[in-house]
């Protein structure tokens, strides 16, 4: 059975044909189209933590960044203050830093490492649980993000104990943007389709030869998927971000973005210029001498 990757988009509603139950059965994928209620995500996140704004102070060997901590994200919030207080970050190397994109830091392991010695892998002995809320928080230019191990190993998209990132990115023209987000959108519906379609595995195997019945099943999964997953399409404010100051979209929905840099982005920007090895690591340390919580109300 030929099976079609393609996501497509439909205004009214999704409308999931019934050759793609079957494509799901044998492939898992599935066909997805647009649906018509789209809901904006709204508000800034400096509007978030206006009342109780963290400032955390980054020193490094080429100049100080501040970082805000977004209070909607409790978990990685505190989590980054007590490892702040604790000195955990104070001699940690930027040991990933690929231009146009991001600098990383925050693996312990980085505080005494020979020349050329692989890195990535260091971490307190803990993860941390996922607080991912896109399209609200984003990985526009200048946002903090905690780094995670990918892939299957890691399904719940828990975050490292205290790696981070901070984005450089690049610019993207908005309806380049805007497709891309469409899709990203359409992720937490698809897949809640595809759970569906599992749990009913046995009904729909005895329905091979019945396409009616077939018709009429996919037609209550899809209501039922529409049901419990709302669709939070993004705002005006993130395609501008996006198509104006960079970022990198593609990170969207699947990393904790917990706050954002509000000062010393030119710094960043010296890190990202670094010369760096096939690691990604820059053959000149660039260390975080000290961090500080500068503000907490």
């Amino acid at each position: 059975m030929k099976c079609c990757t393609e996501i497509l988009y439909e205004m009214k509603r999704i409308k999931i044909l019934a050759i793609a139950l079957l494509s799901l059965l044998f492939t898992g994928e599935v066909i997805a189209q647009k649906p018509t209620e789209m809901k904006h995500a709204t508000g800034s996140a400096l509007q978030d933590v206006k009342e109780e704004a963290t400032i955390v102070d980054i020193k490094t060997t080429l100049g100080d960044v501040k970082v805000l901590l977004y209070n909607d994200t409790p978990i990685h919030k505190e989590n980054f203050i007590k490892l702040v207080k604790e000195g955990y970050y104070n001699g940690v190397l930027f040991h990933r830093v690929i231009k146009d994109f991001m600098v990383q830091t925050g693996d312990p392991d980085s505080k005494t490492a020979a020349p050329g010695q692989q890195l990535g892998t260091g971490d307190p002995g803990y993860t941390l649980e996922a607080e991912i809320l896109f399209p609200k928080h984003y990985h526009k230019y200048g946002a903090l993000a905690a780094a995670r191990v990918g892939g299957p190993s890691n399904p719940e998209k828990r975050s490292s104990g205290s790696q981070f990132y901070i984005v450089t990115g690049k610019k993207y023209p908005a309806a380049q943007v805007e497709n891309m987000m469409q899709r990203q959108a359409m992720g937490p519906r698809q897949e809640y389709f595809k759970k569906l379609v599992k749990e009913h595995q046995a009904e729909i195997d005895a329905m091979r030869n019945d396409p009616e019945g077939l018709k009429k099943l996919q037609e209550t999964l899809v209501a039922e998927t529409e049901k419990n997953v709302p669709l939070a399409l993004p705002s005006p404010e993130l395609i501008k971000d996006y198509s104006e100051k960079g970022g990198t979209p593609f990170l969207d929905g699947d990393y904790t973005v917990f706050g954002e840099v509000v000062s010393g982005m030119d710094v960043i920007e010296e890190i990202q210029k670094a010369e760096t090895d096939r690691s990604d690591r820059p053959k000149e340390d660039i260390r975080i001498i000290s961090m500080s919580v500068e503000t907490e109300k």
